[in-house]
């Protein structure tokens, strides 16, 4: 059971994760965090240090329901080379995934925080290469199984295929059209197929 004091700090994360993600750190104001929440500026300060502590809970909040749920995904198979295709079936549908919690946290969050909040960035950052170490592992599995080439670079692909995904994703947001992650999935799909696959 979680305590009165637990679970109005989770409240307050939950409330004020799609703000967070959808303004940006800079442009979220105490005065939207009162208003969404309901609480006082020292009721939300009483549970975080400051701005930037509640901002990087939000952060790790979005960036778990998302982890989460990819991992969930990739339990449908145990192959290396089918959980790969399952990664990019889940962004297949990312963008809606996405959409009602104000747009992928790891593009939005990494272009705000860019120059304008270091400790967030590096939260960021570390999300980055957990993501890209996970795909990795997954590779290097493929190999040993030989299911993958072992002429592929683990890593060297791992960053090539998040990064046409991170792309996709900031096109797919910036225009309002998820014709960009649709697309860029199915090339994703075809370079597993004919570059990875033995």
């Amino acid at each position: 059971m979680l305590t009165k004091a637990e679970l109005t700090k989770h409240f307050i994360i939950e409330t004020a994760a799609p703000i967070f993600n959808k303004n940006g750190y800079a442009a979220t104001s105490m005065s939207d965090l009162t208003k969404a929440t309901g609480l006082t500026k020292g009721a939300i300060y009483g549970n975080f240090k400051n701005k930037e502590a509640l901002a990087i809970s939000c952060f790790k909040y979005n960036v778990k329901q998302i982890m989460t749920a990819i991992a969930k995904h990739i339990e449908l198979s145990d192959s290396p080379i089918q959980k790969l295709f399952l990664i990019v079936d889940f962004y297949r549908n990312y963008y809606n995934y996405t959409k009602k919690m104000g747009g992928c946290p790891v593009v939005n969050i990494g272009v705000d925080a860019n120059n304008q909040n270091t400790k967030l960035l590096e939260k960021v950052r570390i999300v980055i290469e957990r993501i890209q170490d996970q795909v990795a592992t997954i590779i290097e599995n493929g190999i040993e199984a030989e299911e993958i080439s072992s002429e592929i670079n683990a890593m060297q692909y791992t960053k090539r295929i998040d990064t046409m995904i991170q792309g996709a994703i900031f096109m797919a947001h910036t225009m309002n059209d998820e014709f960009y992650i649709k697309d860029t999935m199915n090339q994703i799909d075809q370079m597993i197929h004919n570059e990875m696959k033995i």
